[in-house]
């Protein structure tokens, strides 16, 4: 392995360290031992369910492959996984609002275990299922979790801005430290072990029956609207008609949208962009590196939401442009110096300055979690909170689906430079989100000392 590799993932693990340790010396904000207990039960719990997530990721397009599938019935597995998550999303979303979130957790650990079991099978219509199930677990894995944890942290009395040591603690663990220990514990099933590509969805499956056990005897329920007067189509149109009415909202989905597509884009891009010749790169090592970089991007995203005098309306426009610029990097290095056509040997030198664009772009990934979290829990309201987060994944898997049903149509730059494109226009529509928001401030000349006190007391109001 080329001592680049082991340089940048060093260096960043050394600032990731020294941003951590610096927090024991600096001004922390006070909780309360009952706060504590709530946020490391939650943690706990997110973390086992980001694993058995994160075990699956880097061998389900191997597993496919071993199977004897082409690239193209792989891809159409993957549509069939994102297209179940855009068709189903919506109505799971509703039901957790309705029935109830603990129980959409649940669900949440069922279904991926099941999801799991497939993995075993050979037979394409069986894995198809499997994929059509993975779908729906992901759609409450990112709606029904955070559903829950905005509410029973409403409901307990907790202050509002501790929900962002939650939000930001949850990302540098569930998607940065839990992501790269499991990356290195799947590799020593399926490599060191000897195991086979079926081992690390085994090891998912009981780190979420691990998961369910501990949901089942610590959580209590809390829900949207559980009137039972309102079925799931006039959620739907309670949901659409919320998110038309209100342009705080409509923004923020498209800006979830636009970035979580370009995301999704990514992760199946850039092993071509690093490799376009069958280069020899260490693929774990790297998901590793990716990793890391979002864990610093969660930790500084934490110090940002810590002070009181920075808006995440803000700083979230110069995310997004400096996202736009890193994906804009295999454009650039492709036009300085075109590819090789010689195959095989190691990274080249545009991949390794694309490589440096791309943990850039992660640790803007790092960011971006926490601090859609902390939008949504102002804007979003709370009766109808899971089923419009799902209808925010509809165009993101639309998009997702259409590119990996073209992914041979058109050249990776181009792929990329669209992505880019939506990251600027997020960046366009985040100073919209920012300048709506500010004028809802109320006025500094129509003011008392008591109402002023109420005001500040309060959460942004959806």
């Amino acid at each position: 392995m080329e001592l680049f590799y082991f340089l940048v993932f060093g260096a960043l693990g050394v600032i990731v360290a020294a941003l951590e340790l610096s927090k024991y010396n600096k001004a922390r904000i006070v909780t309360t031992p009952a706060f504590n207990a709530f946020k490391n039960n939650y943690l706990l719990i997110y973390s086992l369910m980001m694993a058995g997530d994160w075990l699956q990721g880097p061998y389900v397009y191997f597993l496919y492959s071993q199977y004897g599938f082409g690239k193209g019935e792989i891809g159409q597995l993957f549509i069939a996984g994102f297209g179940s998550s855009m068709l189903f999303g919506t109505i799971v979303g509703s039901l957790a609002d309705k029935k109830g979130r603990k129980r959409a957790c649940v669900t949440y650990c069922i279904t991926y275990i099941l999801s799991c079991i497939t993995k075993h099978s050979p037979q394409y219509r069986v894995l198809m299922v499997g994929r059509v199930l993975g779908g729906i677990a992901t759609s409450l894995l990112f709606s029904a979790f955070e559903s829950w944890l905005v509410a029973e942290h409403n409901k307990r009395g907790f202050e509002q801005q501790w929900l962002s040591l939650t939000f930001s603690k949850a990302i540098f663990l569930g998607n940065g430290l839990v992501a790269i220990l499991s990356g290195l514990f799947g590799n020593l099933l399926v490599d060191s072990f000897g195991f086979g590509p079926v081992a690390p969805f085994d090891a998912a499956a009981c780190f979420l029956a691990i998961g369910m056990a501990i949901i089942l005897s610590t959580w209590s329920e809390n829900y949207g609207d559980p009137s039972e007067n309102k079925d799931l189509l006039m959620q739907f149109r309670d949901a659409a008609v919320t998110i038309a009415s209100d342009e705080k909202i409509a923004l923020l989905g498209a800006i979830q949208s636009l970035f979580e597509g370009s995301m999704y884009t990514f992760v199946f891009l850039w092993t071509p962009a690093l490799s376009p010749n069958g280069e020899d790169i260490p693929h774990g090592f790297i998901f590793a590196t990716f990793m890391l970089s979002s864990m610093l991007g969660s930790s500084i995203a934490s110090r940002l939401m810590a002070r009181s005098t920075v808006k995440v309306e803000s700083y979230m426009q110069i995310v997004f442009s400096i996202s736009a610029a890193s994906l804009m990097l295999p454009i650039v290095t492709s036009l300085v110096e075109p590819p090789s056509k010689v195959r095989g040997g190691g990274i080249s030198f545009p991949g390794f300055i694309q490589l440096l664009g791309f943990c850039t772009f992660e640790a803007c990934v790092g960011i971006f979690w926490p601090s859609i979290m902390k939008m949504r829990s102002q804007y979003i309201p709370e009766e109808a909170r899971s089923t419009i987060m799902n209808f925010f994944r509809i165009p993101l898997n639309i998009f997702v689906c259409i590119v990996l049903y073209n992914v041979d149509a058109f050249p990776i730059t181009i792929m990329f430079g669209m992505c880019s494109i939506f990251l600027l226009v997020a960046s366009i529509l985040q100073r919209r989100l920012m300048v709506i928001s500010d004028s809802l401030k109320p006025r500094p000349q129509e003011w008392t000392p008591t109402k002023e006190r109420d005001q500040e007391a309060e959460p942004l109001s959806a």
